[in-house]
């Protein structure tokens, strides 16, 4: 009897993960950062996520792991953005997958979130005819809960939850995501939008920025005696 082929372990690029992320949906929630974009809108403050051979790969299987680990430590919600996720469409339609098992398992009776509401939030800088006009990226969107669409235009600034320029727009796409998300549609932020967390060698900054806030950090700072030395929002 012949063995049975073993099933590859997909690959994502990611720029990097962080739990709990505040600043990006509802809750406490796993942010994952895919690693390039053919997008590149002016002004992105993550302009480090660009390069494709950038970041480092992950395999699916180790990034689940991590999801299974912030679903036990209470996570509200999964977002992913990057980076333009739907540049690496299969591999993230294979987290999705993998994910919105590891969801269904732990809100069963006795998991660790068992009865409690989990979505999952998916940035792209794609308009939303351009998602559904591609097979690859529409399969890829498939899970999620909401997306968030649109390139970045810096010239069109807006205090809406959760993006970044007045032209993206917020999508639910599930029962779960209009239930969740209905209330954030027109919502502008009263609180933070960007979260500080310190690394052993960085600073990174999670969130929308509201338009001049980034330069206005990088005053304070310099006032403060600190200097930053390559920020991700810089040529």
């Amino acid at each position: 009897m012949e063995n049975a082929p073993l099933r590859r372990d997909p690959v994502l690029r990611i720029s990097g993960t962080h739990f709990p992320v505040e600043t990006l949906g509802p809750g406490r929630r796993l942010g994952v950062w895919l690693q390039g974009c053919g997008l590149a809108c002016a002004g992105c403050m993550s302009r480090h996520t660009w390069d494709p051979g950038g970041g480092a790969p992950r395999t699916v299987s180790s990034l689940l792991g991590l999801w299974r680990a912030a679903l036990a430590r209470g996570a509200d919600g999964l977002t992913v953005s990057g980076g333009e996720p739907l540049d690496q469409p299969a591999g993230l339609a294979a987290l999705l997958a993998g994910a919105d098992l590891a969801r269904a398992r732990a809100r069963a009776p006795g998991g660790p979130a068992a009865g409690r509401d989990i979505d999952f939030l998916l940035y792209t800088g794609y308009e939303e005819d351009e998602v559904e006009r591609d097979a690859a990226r529409s399969a890829a969107v498939h899970h999620a809960d909401v997306l968030v669409t649109g390139r970045f235009r810096a010239a069109e600034p807006t205090r809406l939850v959760w993006r970044g320029s007045a032209n993206q727009r917020m999508r639910p796409r599930t029962a779960l995501g209009r239930a969740r998300y209905e209330a954030h549609l027109t919502r502008t932020a009263s609180g933070p939008r960007l979260q500080v967390v310190e690394g052993e060698d960085d600073v990174r900054l999670y969130g929308v920025p509201l338009r001049g806030e980034l330069s206005a950090l990088e005053r304070r700072l310099r006032r403060a005696g600190v200097r930053l030395t390559s920020p991700s929002w810089r040529p």
